[in-house]
């Protein structure tokens, strides 16, 4: 390819991605609303922009072939603080590439917008959307924008729902959840490469035996994760108390966020080593 896109590239998974991306393309275009990235690879460019701001995301996105929108308030916050970054942003991502052309968006959803099922119920990329919170509902709004502007413009799209993206699991819930930073890379990388995608939802899981969700109808994009929680499983246990079961917490795959109070960031509560997507 000749041209990528990837927004929220200064951010704790975009920063996981660049060098692979790079490698799939002549130009990676990375921005964010930070100051920058740190140092530059050989074929990468940064320009810092406000995904709410349509004048400043369209430019970003001339002569590209693909964009990987990863960029967001990762948060739960008041409506108001979400909606510019994380719905207009999208918005703005896709409009522009209705624009100019651009022919596919890979796109970090989140396991939060399902996180009100609870764990008893295995979830699959078909079921109705469950949001957690307003961040989640961001999610679903954007997950239904890609197919909008796929049925309605050609613009293919893959939502990837990321449960918990760390460099390891930090705790009992993410020996089921946990997206290792190699299988990351992979799943995106599949979904850039596959020939046709459409409109496709997948979830960002490792391969973990406790794993709480079916990716099967996103067999064919060939994501095949390598790394497992159970490996961590001891050490995870050895060092958490068990489970109130009273708490929705701990009993639906949101997590934190599922009893979180809307507007209200949960982020304190959750032992995890690295930020969660």
């Amino acid at each position: 390819m000749k041209k990528i896109v990837l927004t929220g590239a200064n951010g704790n998974l975009g920063q996981e991605l660049r060098a692979m991306l790079a490698g799939l393309c002549d130009e990676l275009l990375s921005t964010d609303i930070a100051d920058g990235v740190g140092e530059l690879l050989p074929n990468e460019s940064f320009v810092q922009a406000d995904l709410a701001e349509m004048d400043q995301v369209r430019p970003l996105l001339e002569g590209a072939d693909m964009v990987v929108h990863f960029g967001a308030l990762v948060d739960e916050l008041e409506f108001s603080k979400v909606w510019g970054p994380n719905f207009m942003g999208s918005f703005n991502i896709w409009e522009s590439a209705r624009q100019l052309g651009v022919k596919r968006v890979v796109y970090a959803s989140s396991i939060h917008a399902m996180g009100m099922y609870p764990k008893t119920v295995a979830i699959d990329t078909v079921m109705p959307q469950r949001p957690d919170t307003y961040y989640g509902l961001a999610k679903c709004f954007t997950e239904d924008l890609g197919r909008m502007y796929w049925e309605k413009e050609g613009i293919e799209s893959v939502h990837l729902r990321i449960y918990s993206a760390t460099s390891k699991p930090g705790n009992v819930r993410a020996l089921g959840s946990w997206l290792s930073f190699d299988d990351l890379r992979q799943l995106v990388q599949r979904s850039v490469e596959t020939p046709f995608v459409g409109f496709t939802i997948a979830y960002g899981v490792s391969n973990n035996d406790r794993s709480p969700v079916d990716n099967s109808a996103a067999s064919f994009l060939g994501y095949r994760p390598k790394d497992n929680a159970e490996d961590y499983a001891e050490e995870v246990f050895a060092k958490e108390p068990a489970a109130d079961l009273s708490d929705i917490a701990q009993t639906c795959h949101g997590g934190p966020f599922a009893s979180a109070t809307l507007g209200v960031s949960p982020m304190a509560q959750m032992a995890i080593p690295d930020k969660e997507d």
